[in-house]
């Protein structure tokens, strides 16, 4: 029988889902945006390079921004925007113009090459990768849907990441995909983060920033309460002129409540009951 030499393609394509930051953003003047990402995040990076999209559905009827500008903002937080998503058809227009191009909210029907009938099927709609391209291979049994995963903080098997150190002026913390025990000061100038919910059975004296890829049941407990700012969800209060007397050096929880007709919550910053 004839040896059959097979190689690899140079080029294959396969659908895949990547992990990706939603920045919503409710102006587009970039002074304003500007002060406050220095209020949220500070001075230095505060994400790990990670790829993200502007959020349009609430910037206004601007039919443009100053996109490079915008784009090199979140650079110097860490952040690479590589498209947008929502707003006027103007506005998208104006980023496809300056290369972020437009990425749907919803799921769409990935291409499949014209040549290949027997391509794998295409990735359920309710869990559409980013980019969805099928890939021509030889056919397989139809996988059975994955259960969706829970949100980081709100339960689920996510990780959590313990601290039994204390945390200085500069220093970082960050649990990616899960949430933060901290068994030690956090001291005035240091950040704990979290994708899900904080626990800090220490005094808090720098900033606390949980839900940050956008989990809304995210929470933040503190044993004793003296923060500089804290977060949940990308929404956030600072404590420059000092922690209110009610909650000063206090147990204290952090959380979003929601109102009717609201699309985003309140931070309510309370006195947590231990009794």
């Amino acid at each position: 029988m004839p040896r059959t030499n097979k190689t690899n393609p140079l080029i294959e394509f396969k659908g895949t889902t990547l992990p990706l930051v939603t920045v919503t953003l409710r102006s587009l003047q970039l002074g304003e945006l500007a002060e406050a990402a220095n209020t949220l995040f500070g001075d230095d990076p505060f994400f790990d390079g990670d790829a993200a999209v502007f959020e349009l559905s609430q910037a206004g009827d601007a039919p443009s921004a100053k996109w490079p500008f915008l784009k090199e903002l979140f650079r110097t937080h860490g952040l690479n925007v590589i498209g947008v998503r929502g707003g006027s058809e103007a506005l998208r227009l104006s980023a496809a113009a300056a290369g972020l191009p437009t990425y749907a909210a919803v799921g769409r029907t990935p291409r499949v090459a014209a040549a290949s009938e027997d391509a794998s099927p295409p990735a359920p709609a309710d869990k559409p990768p980013v980019a969805a391209v099928s890939p021509a291979v030889p056919p397989r049994p139809e996988p059975k849907p994955e259960p969706e995963p829970a949100a980081a903080g709100a339960g689920g098997n996510s990780p959590t990441l313990f601290v039994t150190r204390p945390l200085r002026s500069g220093q970082q913390i960050y649990a990616r995909g899960g949430d933060l025990v901290v068994l030690a000061a956090v001291n005035s100038g240091a950040e704990v983060i979290a994708d899900g919910s904080i626990h800090i059975y220490a005094p808090l004296h720098g900033r606390a920033l949980a839900g940050a890829s956008g989990a809304t049941a995210a929470r933040i407990f503190c044993t004793h309460f003296d923060a500089q700012l804290v977060s949940v969800a990308g929404i956030y209060r600072t404590f420059e002129s000092g922690v209110p007397v009610e909650v000063a050096g206090k147990p204290v929880q952090v959380r979003l409540t929601e109102k009717p007709g609201e699309t985003t919550g309140n931070l309510l910053v309370e006195a947590l009951k231990t009794d």
